[in-house]
């Protein structure tokens, strides 16, 4: 007799859930819409930020690229090197620094065009190369973002220091 109170006592309990309101589940919905539309503009300034701070990343490769590849230079008699070994490859140089390689030097082995620059950097491979000229080369994060660009230049002349181009990074650019 007490096992049949206890299951219709348990049974009443159970049989008085009913679950969510209508009520409680549009205050649950609209929250969820006002996390959403907070999280999502955030979310896209994130990824406009990480762009920005790849394309900073690649820069301090260059310009680290570039500084060793002078001092390396500068240590073997300047003026007459117009290579440089870089970790056991053969970096192109013009007036003392990595050169852009956009004036068709091709690389024997490889028959593709070399850039002392990308290959002191480490080759670059996770950055597009927007354009190469003879003097000048400008990389951005990925093939749909070339606006959001940084530039080498090499020095066009004896005793001048290659210059570096980061105006471009900027939140419209990189978006």
């Amino acid at each position: 007799m007490e096992d049949l109170n206890r299951q219709s006592q348990l049974g009443s309990v159970l049989g008085n859930q009913r679950g969510f309101t209508l009520i409680e589940l549009i205050v649950v919905i609209v929250i969820l819409g006002i996390m959403a539309a907070v999280a999502i503009p955030r979310f896209a300034d994130i990824q406009t930020e990480a762009r920005i701070a790849k394309m900073q990343g690649a820069l301090g490769a260059i310009k680290g690229a570039a500084a060793i590849g002078h001092a390396s230079w500068l240590t073997r008699g300047g003026t007459a090197t117009t290579t440089v070994t870089m970790e056991g490859t053969a970096i192109p140089m013009r007036h003392g620094y990595p050169d852009v390689g956009g004036d068709g030097e091709t690389d024997a082995a490889t028959g593709t065009t070399t850039s002392g620059i990308v290959l002191a950097a480490g080759g670059l491979t996770d950055y597009n190369i927007v354009s190469a000229t003879t003097t000048v080369l400008t990389l951005s994060p990925d093939i749909g973002h070339t606006d959001c660009v940084i530039t080498y230049t090499q020095p066009t002349a004896a005793g001048a220091a290659a210059t570096y181009d980061a105006t471009a990074l900027t939140t419209g650019n990189c978006d």
